[in-house]
């Protein structure tokens, strides 16, 4: 198979610099994927069935048996996505099983269903009335300036397939190979061997699927006991697909390019989620050397959750704190389970979406302790508000806005909502009466943002009762590049700084997270990023703490470069505290910070990549001769 520019790898003998990928003798031109979900795979090559469904030309039935098709055919999608949404809450939590909400709103949208039955009752069939509809309202999002917004246009075209698939009888979009199963009533088809309600037999084995992308409903759906690993042609590490792949512990590569569509069925495909490795019909003796790798990051697995509860100390006796990440009471549990050492995220959105009124501050207080309980008394990080942008209120209408992402969100939108605040404040300050609290607010610009919080903050206290409590902390998370530069000037207010590399990233490199085509460019390693994070740790000095709880702190790889630059805490999915704290207890402070120096004159993520993986200075240094 021959090598497409900007695409994946060929056949024959392959290696990895980074996320580039070579095969045989030749370079694949920008080559390579990029790791979506760790681990590794080997497994015969396997392409789902991805022909969009035909509306076949036939008359309509009676208007009333056609609404009753889009009725039947509703509730078999909607059946299908609260499934996929429980299991994912009960093995990820609600943070990504909030994924699928957006999916389940749009069965239940007043528009677009009035205009599916206006369709039917004017003359037209059931599939294709639904086809007509949700196609143009996906052109409507389409066509919009926000991303947000824009970004929808996917959701309605994956419940629009959905649906069609049901209503014409035809199989899921990834519909699985022979010997595997059927279809689940709403047409959303797992690869191999998955089970859903009313499937057939399961054959056994396991394959790497190939595809270009995958739905969340895909991702979600795929078994990680049949389904070895997942490659994809496009899509972004950070794309909701790729989330849930990670929850389902099934190694994956995404954005390797179009070439990986011509792989053929059965062709022996070994992958490292990793580093976005990839071998196609490699020789046996990269087999066996990708199966050892495996073998190994099994035994590092099972070593990491033996000793999960206990604290992560580097090799030369540096604790590093490893928090988890919690949206939900749920979350809390599943954090507690793993060995985290404190609740280094609380995202308080989940108290105020989905819902017709702000919560007041009983309610909010309430689920507090009961985190705070199923955390057994350890110190929770709670950050307050971050809504607008991609997450509006709907009791809260906000004016539009060009470009959200970098609009009113965050404190910016809290401090334009005091009431919404002011609340929130008193139920953390009541709470940090009992249990240690660290409070941190999101999107900080300015110093004055800070002292306006720290105010309301005190009028908080004030109204709970009694002098500030002993074991509340206030930090700020640091998310935009102007407020790393200028660290210094904060430290005076805060107790912590906590990096959120998300949004820093993206801020940084004028790289969307969630935009599939900018995925090479949103990339947490490049040395701009760590110039921001390494100005955040010498802003801080010696009496700020520095945490770290965006999707880098989740990167094995990153950990000693983290350490190295100052980081003294990170925060994590509550599945990767086991890994991570492995991870920290490999790391020498000595090699690290010296890893973390050369890493700042590296050209690009790539290079740093290479030199983590390398593990070494000296290779850096020769990498850039």
């Amino acid at each position: 198979m021959g090598t497409a520019s900007g695409a994946g790898p060929t056949t024959g003998t392959s290696t990895t610099t980074g996320t580039s990928t070579t095969t045989g003798t030749s370079t694949a031109s920008g080559a390579g994927g990029w790791p979506a979900s760790p681990g590794i795979a080997i497994g015969p090559a396997w392409h789902p069935a991805v022909a969009p469904p035909a509306i076949p030309d036939v008359p309509a039935g009676e208007p009333a048996l056609e609404r009753q098709r889009i009725d039947d055919a509703l509730a078999a999608v909607r059946s299908d996505l609260e499934q996929f949404r429980a299991g994912t809450a009960r093995d990820a939590g609600e943070s990504a099983a909030a994924i699928f909400d957006a999916h389940l709103l749009l069965l239940d949208d007043v528009d677009l269903l009035a205009e599916v039955r206006s369709r039917i009752d004017a003359g037209e069939a059931a599939p294709r009335a639904w086809s007509a509809a949700t196609l143009r309202v996906a052109g409507e999002f389409e066509a919009l300036a926000d991303p947000y917004l824009k970004a929808r246009a996917a959701d309605v075209r994956a419940v629009a397939d959905q649906v069609l698939r049901v209503l014409l009888g035809t199989p899921g979009a990834v519909t699985p190979g022979p010997g595997t199963v059927t279809p689940g009533p709403g047409g959303v088809t797992p690869g191999p061997g998955a089970v859903t309600p009313g499937s057939g037999a399961v054959a056994p084995g396991s394959g790497v699927l190939v595809a270009a992308d995958l739905t969340p409903a895909e991702a979600a759906g795929l078994d990680p006991g049949r389904v070895a690993g997942v490659l994809l042609a496009f899509g972004s590490p950070t794309a909701h697909s790729a989330i849930l792949l990670r929850t389902r512990d099934i190694p994956a590569v995404v954005g390797a390019g179009p070439a990986v569509l011509d792989i053929p069925d059965g062709t022996p495909v070994g992958l490292d989620g990793g580093t976005g490795e990839v071998l196609v019909a490699p020789p046996e003796q990269m087999l066996a050397a990708l199966r050892e790798r495996a073998a190994e990051q099994a035994s590092r697995r099972a070593r990491a959750a033996g000793r999960a509860s206990a604290p992560a100390v580097t090799r030369d006796g540096l604790p590093i704190a490893v928090g988890a990440n919690v949206g939900s009471l749920a979350d809390a549990r599943a954090a507690a389970d793993s060995g985290a050492d404190l609740v280094g995220l609380i995202r308080t959105e989940f108290l105020f979406l989905d819902r017709d009124a702000a919560p007041e501050v009983d309610e909010q207080e309430a689920v507090l302790r009961e985190i705070a309980e199923a955390f057994g008394g350890r110190r929770l990080t709670v950050r307050t508000l971050d809504v607008g942008g991609d997450k509006p209120l709907r009791y809260l209408p906000a004016a539009a806005e060009q470009n959200p992402f970098l609009g009113v969100r965050g404190l910016r939108y809290a401090l334009r909502h005091p009431k919404l605040l002011a609340d929130q404040l008193l139920a953390v300050a009541r709470v940090a009466r009992d249990v240690p609290v660290s409070l941190m607010f999101p999107m900080v610009s300015t110093v004055d943002e800070v002292l306006h919080a720290r105010r309301m903050l005190g009028d908080a206290i004030a109204l709970a009762g009694g002098a500030e409590p002993a074991g509340l902390r206030v930090g700020i998370m640091v998310e935009v590049p102007a407020a790393a530069l200028k660290a210094a000037a904060f430290a005076p207010y805060v107790d912590f700084f906590s990096i959120g590399t998300n949004d820093l990233t993206q801020y940084a490199l004028a790289a969307e997270r969630g935009n599939a085509a900018l995925a090479a460019l949103a990339d947490g390693l490049d040395p701009g990023v760590l110039w921001l994070i390494d100005a955040v740790c010498r802003g801080a000095g010696e009496r700020i703490s520095v945490a770290v709880c965006g999707e880098l702190a989740g990167d094995e790889a990153a950990t000693p470069l983290l350490a190295g630059l100052g980081v003294r805490e990170l925060s994590v999915a509550p599945r990767t505290v086991p890994a991570i704290k492995e991870a920290v207890r490999a790391v020498d402070l000595a090699d690290a910070t010296a890893t973390a120096r050369a890493a700042l004159d590296l050209p690009d993520a790539a290079a740093v990549r290479a030199l983590l993986t390398a593990g070494t200075v000296d290779q850096a240094a020769a990498s850039r001769t």
